[in-house]
């Protein structure tokens, strides 16, 4: 048997969509089987109708694609109430395509993108009523560097009962753009979503016009993106890490990881030319193989950095402050997390075993596996701790493909993509460091894109944060905030 991609190809003249309710109680069934909801997304299907399509996961790890069809603004059963997992989803489907989730109990828009783009203002904020009841509103305009958005606090006392999220402020139209440009001239656009992401979009990008186009990436391309994206990883993981132990005033720890995350950033630099790797990929392979001199260098810079990186390890997980700030403090537990839809670090540190490294692995994970690292606890700490591990995890993988596949990461040479296909639907995943990014391009009869929707693992993760907060003190926010580290520009898109 192939090994599971994380990847879906669908002739879409070939699969006739379901009317919407029938489309509905299909997803409804697959639901209640245990079925994980990875996104749900809409378009226009000529002037009056509109295609929506619900991609699930399965428990033996491959990907099954519902569809159906529906007339402009017509409306279906709504499926949130029974599996919350699937309201953000429906809350954007609702916001780009008018079809209406009937019983959805938090129907309001993700972004304000369209029409609505100057009634931000208008925004239903839910209201907790009670004399000693409090709102405090922070943003969205933020110190330092800090991205926009708004939220606001209902708090009883320093005891917060309920926070809501609103965020849109950067929506900048990508789905659109990305329809504007030749498929294969969109990996500069790709790469800028979610720029720490940069890595894990281009390569979700690339394997999906490479199946569209019937192109195969060479096995020493896929494992020049495999070091990318772990070197991606490895640094965005030790940026969160270094907010963390800032947030708590704990010094040794923020100096030390933001010295570690320069060391890796700058041996991507060194590998492509841009210290977030962007230009590294493009369909059909990589634009730079990883000589016996880079290989060097990099395991160089990697041996150094495992040894710093245990020596802070330890000095942040042993300090009785770090403790007590961490534990016990924005904890999801795993049923939570579960009914939510979490993914990612958010979820993996709620016992949720979900990696799409380990879950559709492709040829390249399954020759050179990648262990799974889950957390109990659910909280803060747990969070950290997960960054921690997941980082180790990534050293071990990198070191052992660096000194064990020389021959292959030097000769990675790219290949010639041709037209696309038409009538095709193409869903990929990537793991970054968030958790899965997810493309879905389809073709026309033409062979021209005629959809793209891009998901960024933020969009199901922010309403974890809100939930996270719930009963904590108000001045456990920033850490809560920076333990989940979410993703503004990738959720606004």
């Amino acid at each position: 048997m192939a090994p599971i991609q994380p990847l879906a190809l669908v002739r879409t003249r070939e699969r006739a969509p379901e009317n919407l309710a029938a489309w509905s109680a299909q997803c409804w069934q697959a639901l209640a089987a245990g079925e994980r909801l990875l996104t749900l997304f809409g378009r226009a299907d000529g002037e009056k109708e509109t295609m929506v399509t619900a991609v699930l996961l399965n428990d033996t790890g491959r990907l099954r694609v519902l569809r159906g069809r529906g007339k402009r603004h017509a409306s279906f059963p709504s499926l949130t109430a029974r599996f919350p997992a699937a309201q953000m989803f429906e809350r954007e489907l609702w916001e780009q395509t008018g079809l209406v989730p009937l019983g959805h109990p938090w129907l309001k828009p993700v972004r304000y993108e369209g029409e609505r783009q100057e009634r931000m203002a208008e925004y239903p904020f839910f209201k907790v009523q009670g004399e000693e009841v409090h709102e405090v509103g922070v943003g969205p305009i933020h110190a330092s560097v800090i991205e926009p958005g708004h939220f606001r606090f209902m708090c009883h006392g320093e005891q917060v009962h309920h926070l809501e999220i609103q965020l849109g402020y950067q929506h900048r139209g990508i789905e659109d753009l990305l329809l504007r440009r030749p498929p294969f001239a969109l990996a500069p656009l790709i790469e800028t979503i979610a720029g720490d992401s940069s890595i894990a979009y281009a390569w979700s990008y690339c394997a999906a016009v490479e199946a569209l186009s019937g192109a195969q990436a060479s096995a020493e391309s896929e494992l020049v993106r495999g070091v990318a994206l772990e070197l991606e990883r490895v640094a965005m993981h030790l940026a969160s890490l270094t907010g963390l132990a800032t947030d708590i005033a704990f010094l040794q720890g923020g100096a030390t990881y933001g010295r570690l995350r320069t060391a890796i950033i700058n041996a991507c630099m060194r590998a492509c030319g841009s210290r977030f790797g962007r230009g590294w990929l493009r369909p059909g392979g990589v634009r730079f193989a990883i000589a016996d001199a880079m290989r060097e260098d990099l395991l160089r810079t990697l041996g150094a950095f495992a040894r710093d990186f245990a020596q802070v390890n330890a000095l942040m997980l042993g300090a009785r402050s770090v403790r007590s700030r961490f534990q016990d403090v924005g904890t999801v537990g795993a049923i939570a997390a579960r009914d939510l839809g979490l993914v990612g670090v958010a979820a993996r540190a709620s016992d949720i075993a979900f990696d799409v490294r380990t879950t559709m692995p492709g040829p390249l994970y399954i020759r050179h596996p990648i262990a799974l690292v889950t957390q109990e606890s659910g909280d803060c700490w747990a969070r950290m701790k997960l960054r921690m591990r997941e980082i180790d995890e990534s050293v071990r993988w990198l070191t052992h493909v660096l000194e064990t596949q020389g021959s292959l990461l030097a000769n990675a040479m790219p290949a010639s993509p041709g037209p696309l296909a038409s009538d095709m639907l193409c869903i990929s995943l990537r793991e970054g460091f968030r958790g899965p990014v997810v493309h879905a391009l389809e073709t026309g009869a033409d062979g021209r894109l005629i959809h793209y929707k891009v998901q960024d693992p933020s969009l199901a993760n922010w309403f974890g944060l809100a939930f996270a907060l719930r009963n904590n003190e108000i001045s456990d926010f920033p850490i809560c905030n920076k333990s989940f580290d979410l993703s503004y520009c990738g959720n606004d898109l």
